[in-house]
């Protein structure tokens, strides 16, 4: 009895977040190992395509990038919980939350700026255009697309999150994602394509939908919620056990739901198959690796950020990052080299690190001209 109302009282508190005491190098990392996922496959899909790829290329190489949209998403939503739903109900909100929209903006200006330099290669100045005024979207940048709208939103938002009793902040990513499938597969939005691919994710185009991808931003809230509560105590294993073990029997619900026919799904899987509108089975796969990532990156600590330094430069400025590999491939390697398909698979390999290794050298050395500065 006693139980069952300490239970029924943990459900329906709010949270108490003790503020983090400086950077979390695990986050960092987390982050870091989402961009150098993608920066992998960006690379191998930018400079070849995903149809040449050889065999074990793309399964199980590419296969692997696929986790790197969910863990990125996730840790968007752990980096939020962490560094700002503490101090929503302070008097600083207010400067933090003009934070948050002013790298809303800014976010939103290198996603056209690097819209045109991904299209500069393939399409004509009208198909640019267009695609700036949102009637169609671009592919490898688009995901900043997403970053800066839930940037300008989910500031006006996070207080109401932080009232909200722990079983409403459970229920509802699942009932969100519920939510948004319903409205991609019965709403016609008006028959405006591009409103339908913003919110819920339309086949037609390669869109981050808000809602669609919410669920990854709540599952990242009270991911950090949970971190800034044990992260100094031995309840931190608990943490990391649910994490690893979520991702693990995610990953095992994959292979379940995917047999007997396992190898074409993982082939599907490389190839997008169900990554927009999202689908089970690449939910499932992607989660799953994305859970197991970040409880080792979260294991690893410290430690781990310092013998993987390149990694957690990276994820401490990850549009910069961003920024700094879409123009090496699109407007260097692309538009001014003319490298399309001009190197063999473990060339791009090659070129894929060494943009890993130039974008963090590119941080590193900018963070060191503003401390001279």
């Amino acid at each position: 009895m006693r139980q069952g109302k300490a239970v029924a009282a943990r459900l329906t508190e709010r949270p108490t977040l003790p503020p983090a005491r400086g950077r979390i190098a695990a986050i960092d990392l987390a982050r870091g190992v989402a961009i150098a996922l993608m920066i992998l496959s960006h690379t191998a899909s930018g400079l070849l395509g995903i149809d040449a790829l050889p065999d074990w290329g793309l399964v199980p190489v590419h296969l692997l990038t696929k986790f790197a949209s969910s863990l990125f998403i996730t840790v968007f939503g752990i980096a939020l919980s962490v560094a700002f739903l503490p101090h929503t109900e302070t008097s600083d909100w207010p400067r933090r939350r003009l934070k948050l929209l002013l790298r809303g903006l800014e976010v939103l200006f290198w996603y056209k700026v690097l819209t045109v330099v991904e299209m500069l290669p393939l399409y004509e100045p009208q198909d640019i255009l267009d695609t700036l005024l949102y009637q169609r979207f671009p592919i490898w940048v688009e995901i900043l697309g997403f970053y800066a709208i839930a940037l300008l939103w989910l500031p006006w938002v996070l207080p109401l999150w932080r009232r909200l009793p722990l079983v409403s902040r459970l229920v509802l990513p699942p009932a969100v994602a519920l939510l948004s499938g319903w409205l991609e597969g019965h709403v016609g939005f008006w028959g405006v394509e591009p409103l339908k691919a913003l919110l819920v994710e339309d086949d037609d185009h390669y869109a981050w939908g808000q809602l669609a991808r919410l669920p990854l931003v709540m599952l990242g809230l009270l991911i950090g919620e949970a971190l800034l509560r044990t992260r100094e105590s031995p309840a931190m294993r608990h943490l990391l056990l649910a994490l690893g073990g979520g991702g693990v029997a995610l990953l095992a619900g994959f292979v379940l739901v995917s047999l007997p026919e396992l190898d074409p799904a993982l082939t599907a899987v490389a190839r997008n198959t169900g990554k927009h509108p999202p689908e089970p089975s690449f939910v499932l796969f992607s989660l799953g690796g994305a859970l197991a990532i970040l409880a080792l990156c979260l294991a690893g600590g410290e430690r781990a950020a310092r013998a993987l330094r390149p990694l957690a430069v990276i994820g401490s400025d990850a549009l910069m990052a961003f920024i700094f590999h879409i123009v090496a491939i699109f407007l260097v390697l692309r538009f001014l080299l003319g490298a399309w398909q001009a190197y063999s698979y473990p060339q791009v390999l090659g070129i894929a690190l060494a943009l890993i290794l130039g974008s963090a050298g590119w941080i590193a050395m900018v963070g060191w001209m503003r401390q001279r500065q």
